[in-house]
């Protein structure tokens, strides 16, 4: 629809940039199964980067079968 925006939301640490694309969410519910600590639905803002290690977490963002979540290493 014309004026409609995609919703880009973005987490940052030190380390990387995480970046969650709603519109693309299949709700497959891999990110806060493998993860919960760090993607949480019932929180807010749900995703928590300081609840668990970089690697830990690149590696559920790599199993999203969607490709809502991506990151990117500063």
């Amino acid at each position: 629809m014309e004026g409609d925006k995609e919703i880009i939301k973005q987490y940052s640490n030190e380390n990387i940039t995480v970046t969650w694309q709603p519109g693309k969410c299949t709700h497959s519910t891999k990110c806060w199964k493998g993860l919960i600590g760090v993607f949480n639905p019932r929180n807010k803002p749900w995703i928590s980067l300081d609840k668990s290690t970089d690697e830990k977490i690149m590696y559920q963002i790599d199993v999203c079968p969607s490709k809502a979540l991506s990151y990117k290493i500063k």
